[in-house]
């Protein structure tokens, strides 16, 4: 059992390990605790055996807490032989502890206590190791190789239909633009992503804004722009992951479909402002990662910025720089 409930780009980050386990064991029988909402990127997924699902909202009310009481039964029944925490918090470590494996590994977040509840402890092993690779410390505690070769994201040819009812054309070089992030402090200004779309004249180019229904405004926003087609809370998270393999480029803040598209190994454009790409950056992706360090408090890994001129460090990085970062990975 993998726990990775969320967010999305935790998953993607987490997805690695699936794969790498069988691969090296194609015998064994994995299942995986995951946010219902974040679901789709892995139902169907030929590695997968049985997805459980986790409603953190759920919880609140009477139903809901008889419902995950269930859902830990369900689990507690399939007698898993090792179960492998991913978030590293306490109510991961819960739910590991709830099912009663094996033998449960879990990485040391070094919050809310959750290495009580594991056998082995897997700590960062530095303080610049990337998400992906500190997933990966598991893999030798099982015995199995973290370096080997694998398919992140395996493409879903049966979604392209999809894409052509939503407007891809294959005729044009279509660029990503992810503007939204959940915390409002890694958002490059949605100003700078008008400017881009406005210096970006060429007449081969269409721009797809990508991300899910909390980023709707800005998706009308940049809609209203000549070839730029809103995406924004109209696609599936298989969908998205397929407009990502479909572009040329993307361009975006710290945020998970950045993550998605250095998965299917499209060149990324990403704007990095109070978090720190070494430790979330795109992984080995191609293309670049733009990030002015001139402020003393960057990376700052602050949800709202508390300067007087707000995200300044993003702010710093032009869309002529954006638009040169592009033309390199191109």
């Amino acid at each position: 059992m993998i726990l990775k409930p969320s967010s999305l780009g935790d998953i993607i980050h987490a997805i690695p390990v699936l794969r790498l386990i069988k691969q090296q064991r194609p015998d064994w029988e994995v299942h995986w605790w995951i946010a219902k909402h974040f679901s789709p990127v892995l139902e169907m997924d030929r590695d997968i055996n049985a997805l459980h699902y986790f409603d953190r909202n759920g919880w609140n009310s009477i139903k809901g807490v008889a419902s995950g009481i269930k859902g830990v039964i369900r689990m507690r029944q399939e007698q898993f032989d090792v179960v492998i925490d991913l978030q590293g918090l306490a109510r991961s470590a819960l739910h590991g502890w709830a099912v009663r494996g094996g033998y449960t590994l879990g990485l040391d977040q070094k919050r809310e206590g959750a290495v009580v509840q594991y056998d082995e402890v897997i700590e960062r092993p530095d303080c610049q190791t990337h998400a992906v690779d500190w997933c990966r410390e598991v893999l030798p505690r099982l015995g199995l190789k973290a370096d080997a070769g694998f398919e992140w994201l395996p493409e879903r040819t049966w979604l392209s239909e999809n894409l052509k009812v939503q407007g891809f054309e294959s005729d044009y070089r279509w660029i990503g633009l992810c503007p939204g992030a959940r915390w409002r402090s890694k958002r490059w200004p949605l100003e700078s992503f008008v400017d881009l779309v406005r210096k970006m004249n060429s007449s081969d180019v269409r721009f797809a804004v990508i991300g899910g229904m909390e980023d709707r405004a800005m998706g009308e926003r940049l809609g209203c722009e000549n070839r730029v087609l809103d995406l924004t809370g109209r696609t599936t998270i298989p969908e998205m992951v397929e407009w990502l393999r479909v572009c040329s480029v993307v361009i975006t803040n710290d945020t998970g479909p950045m993550h998605i598209a250095a998965a299917v190994n499209t060149p990324v454009v990403a704007l990095f402002g109070p978090t720190n790409p070494q430790l979330t950056g795109p992984y080995r992706a191609r293309g670049s990662v733009l990030r002015h360090q001139h402020l003393p408090c960057v990376p700052c890994f602050q949800r709202i910025c508390p300067l007087p001129e707000e995200r300044e460090c993003l702010r710093a990085v032009s869309p002529e720089e954006v638009i040169a970062a592009i033309d390199a990975c191109e």
